[in-house]
């Protein structure tokens, strides 16, 4: 038997009042081993252990935006490409689960080191922008998502 195993994140698709999506470009300082050039994300992380998922998503969007959740629905779980290395020399695979998400006030950004900019873009654009990251049946279907 070749089983895998996953670690679940949690992911934020936030849209503001006029249907676009934040996306934060990552900063490359702060990710362990990158080298590649800066992408666009989407705010989330990992669930902790003995969190839960709603708790995860609020916490994830105040650490990287400064924003708070005041509704969220699932939105889509998929695979993702990410392999995240383990301290004992192997790695596990990527679950991503992903809420779209309203917050109180979407003026009011205030990034973590994490990230070095934020932009609101429409369902199309966010979905090019995160091909880079995220599997393609992710991606097309935020594409889908109709503006306000």
């Amino acid at each position: 038997m070749n089983e895998d195993s996953f670690h679940l994140g949690i992911k934020a698709l936030v849209r503001n009042a006029d249907g676009k999506f934040l996306l934060l470009k990552v900063n490359p300082a702060e990710l362990r081993g990158f080298s590649g050039e800066p992408y666009w994300d989407i705010p989330g992380g990992r669930i902790q252990r003995g969190s839960f998922v709603e708790a995860t998503l609020r916490r994830e969007v105040e650490e990287e935006t400064g924003l708070t959740v005041t509704s969220s629905n699932h939105f889509a779980t998929a695979l993702s490409r990410i392999r995240i290395p383990l301290k004992e020399g192997n790695d596990v695979g990527l679950i991503l689960s992903a809420y779209v998400c309203q917050v109180s006030d979407p003026s009011s950004i205030r990034l973590s080191n994490e990230h070095t900019e934020s932009g609101w873009f429409s369902p199309k654009e966010a979905s090019e922008k995160l091909k880079v990251k995220y599997p393609v049946e992710f991606t097309d279907r935020i594409a889908t998502l109709n503006q306000n």
